[in-house]
């Protein structure tokens, strides 16, 4: 009788334990916290698109980017030390000289050492102008958004800008067409850089822009439509 009790409850152990690597697994296996990595290529393309990399407290912009090169890129960043500090030397496999650029949370910030915080979004991104250096880094106001189908979702676009005192300002993106998955709509934003897209499916979409005014960098939205 011990001995049943005993293969009995090493059964349900075991039992147990397939259970919780089932939901492990059915899961994701994520763990957290994370922060968010997004990167764009020198074809002005997302890459890598809000990409989660777990968290570790004393996480740097380039630790930050570093690993999520090591996920999808391998071999594709690098930074190094230069008489502006700390700097990439390559990102998502291109080697230009150091023509690339960073944000956090839509501003910039002083360096690749600066530490992050949980939920923070970096987005690093290659110039496609190497030349003039015109490429405008452009955001809608969050990452992510919410729409019920058949409702219209406003949609707010703005591009980090200068004052004449070289102060950092944000600026409204005018004119400029709004994408969803890929394909070009009809819709533009308008002086205050602002837009309505409509959803007539369930489902998640990327939304994104093009501007033929400005060489903006590209901007996304994720929308969840429910």
């Amino acid at each position: 009788m011990k001995h049943t009790k005993r293969f009995l409850s090493l059964a349900l152990a075991l039992v147990m334990l397939a259970l919780t690597a089932f939901c492990f697994a059915s899961c994701g296996g994520e763990k957290g916290p994370f922060v968010y990595v997004t990167v764009a290529d020198e074809n002005g393309k997302i890459v890598a698109c809000y990409e989660k990399v777990e968290y570790a407290k004393g996480m740097t912009i380039d630790t930050a980017l570093s690993a999520l090169h090591a996920e999808k890129c391998e071999g594709g960043y690098a930074s190094a030390e230069s008489t502006y500090g700390l700097s990439m030397v390559k990102l998502w496999g291109v080697e230009n000289g150091g023509a690339y650029g960073y944000y956090v949370n839509n501003a910039s910030p002083t360096s690749l050492k600066d530490e992050l915080h949980e939920n923070d979004h970096v987005y690093a991104f290659i110039y496609t102008d190497t030349v003039a250096f015109s490429d405008t880094y452009a955001f809608f106001s969050a990452p992510t958004a919410e729409a019920a189908k058949g409702e219209s979702l406003e949609l707010s676009l703005s591009c980090s800008g200068f004052d004449a005192s070289w102060a950092p300002i944000t600026l409204p993106v005018i004119g400029a067409k709004i994408l969803v998955d890929g394909e070009e709509t009809s819709t533009v934003t308008d002086a205050q850089g602002k837009a309505t897209v409509k959803f007539d499916k369930k489902g998640t979409y990327v939304v994104t822009a093009t501007s033929e005014i400005a060489n903006i960098v590209p901007p996304f939205v994720i929308v969840t439509v429910k």
